[in-house]
């Protein structure tokens, strides 16, 4: 897998007021995770093990007219702590990172990581398709305060 340099990390932060259990219950069921996204539509766990470490999923997701597929394997899960996945297509892995906070709820901290860079293919997408690299990133970051957000809604409802 061909990679470039130069992805940025994006990183978004919340405080919402569940224990770092129930926001747990929600962030490691890629399922349910996968609707609070802006971009990723539907997942779908492949097989029928529960989600745990080495887990692997195929993603749907879309963007206006657009829809494709991603397959990514959990590649860490701490129970309420660290969730993280990494996305097989494009190189990044994508994690949430929980703490209690003093006020009895939890701080969650959601990342989009690519060490290596991302792949030639995805960048290309990006650059050709998708409106341009940076603009790609700057949509990401946003989704990424979109999703807490809904996380934060729903758990804070409940």
């Amino acid at each position: 897998m061909t990679t470039t340099q130069n992805a940025p990390l994006l990183e978004a932060t919340t405080e919402i007021a569940a224990t770092p259990q129930e926001v747990w219950a929600v962030i490691a069921d890629p399922r349910a995770l996968g609707g609070l996204s802006d971009q990723v539509w539907r997942t779908h766990v492949v097989g029928t093990d529960p989600v745990g470490l080495g887990t692997r999923t195929v993603n749907i997701n879309r963007r206006g007219p657009l829809v494709w597929p991603t397959r990514a394997k959990v590649v860490r899960f701490e129970p309420h702590r660290d969730y993280a996945f990494r996305v097989k297509d494009n190189g990044t892995t994508w994690s949430f990172a929980l703490e209690p906070s003093t006020g009895g709820g939890t701080i969650v901290t959601h990342r989009r990581e690519a060490p290596q860079g991302t792949t030639q293919i995805s960048r290309t997408l990006q650059d050709k398709v998708l409106g341009g690299i940076e603009d790609f990133d700057r949509e990401m970051s946003s989704g990424m305060e979109v999703t807490l957000q809904r996380l934060k809604a729903l758990l804070e409802r409940s």
